[in-house]
């Protein structure tokens, strides 16, 4: 199919290119020889009358041009599957659809297991793909690469829909036997202590960090840094290092190692974790009922996860 004498079967081929910068995995992605991607390549930059892809440093990076026409290219792409893939009613008892969710350890651990015992009471066949949090989590949205996200509200993006899940706040863990754990924690014994706090592999800044450099101006000495947050309380046994946690999943591990937990000394340390998907994905009935799950799951945080409905 042509539209303004631009094959359109070509705007697949420049979404490849353009995600791979890489010919031959380019073509790997939409399953053609390379031989084939070449002449797509070459049959898109004379339409578009651009390079596109240039060499540089034994790379493919994209033109100006080229990267204007990626953001376009991934919206109509993302349209037409969104539409193609819908369907009118969805039955997860008979549905064996894959639902890729973008979550972290903490959610992992406190929020998936209600999630999956409901799934499970209600005789459900869908499957879960569970990915880690990256850097920049809403271009896995537009990109096509996830249908959900549950992160923190200040990391969704202002043009997707988003819904409240649940709110907690942070404690810290010391070790029981560290001079840390006489006492009130106050902000100076805080800021003087040296810590441990999470940071996702491939941000430059460890997830906490963002909220005290934003909210409360604070520069904390970060001793140990670590992709886990459900590593963090362990880490501290035997030293007089601070772990900053969220509270429900300091106080699954309090029964289980030497730690005692004393408030963060600073105000409105808390966070409200949000579920995100792309907007035109918002009828598509499997989210629908996705999302359903996930605020009855939330509802249930605190129940023991062997009661009732979770």
């Amino acid at each position: 199919m042509r539209f303004k004498k631009l094959d359109l079967n070509l705007l697949v081929a420049l979404d490849a290119l353009l995600t791979e910068r890489n010919v031959t995995r380019a073509g790997e992605r939409i399953f053609l020889s390379q031989s084939a991607m070449s002449n797509a390549l070459s049959r898109l930059r004379q339409y578009f009358d651009d390079e596109l892809l240039v060499p540089v440093g034994g790379k493919l990076e994209p033109t100006p041009r080229a990267e204007l026409l990626h953001e376009a290219v991934k919206d109509v792409l993302l349209r037409i599957d969104t539409t193609v893939a819908a369907q009118p009613e969805f039955d997860p008892r008979t549905s064996d659809r894959e639902f890729t969710m973008f979550v972290s350890d903490y959610s992992m651990e406190v929020l998936i297991p209600r999630l999956l015992a409901l799934a499970s009471q209600q005789g459900s066949r869908v499957r879960l793909r569970l990915k880690p949090q990256v850097a920049h989590p809403y271009r896995s949205l537009e990109q096509g690469e996830a249908d959900l996200l549950i992160i923190p509200d200040i990391f969704c993006s202002p043009d997707h829909p988003q819904e409240l899940l649940f709110e907690d706040h942070f404690e810290c863990v010391v070790w029981k036997d560290s001079p840390l754990a006489v006492g009130d924690m106050t902000i100076e014994r805080y800021m003087g202590a040296s810590h441990v706090t999470m940071k996702p592999t491939d941000e430059e800044m460890p997830v906490l960090e963002k909220w005290f450099t934003v909210s409360q101006g604070l520069d904390r000495r970060i001793a140990v840094s670590t992709y886990n947050f459900g590593a963090i309380p362990f880490m501290v046994v035997g030293t007089d290092l601070i772990g900053t946690v969220h509270s429900r999943l300091a106080r699954r591990v309090l029964p289980a190692i030497p730690v005692v937990l004393k408030p963060v000394p600073l105000p409105a340390v808390s966070f409200h974790q949000t579920m995100q998907w792309h907007k035109y994905r918002t009828r598509d009935p499997g989210l629908v009922w996705l999302r359903g799950l996930l605020h009855e799951a939330a509802n249930h945080l605190d129940d023991p996860l062997d009661a009732g409905a979770a």
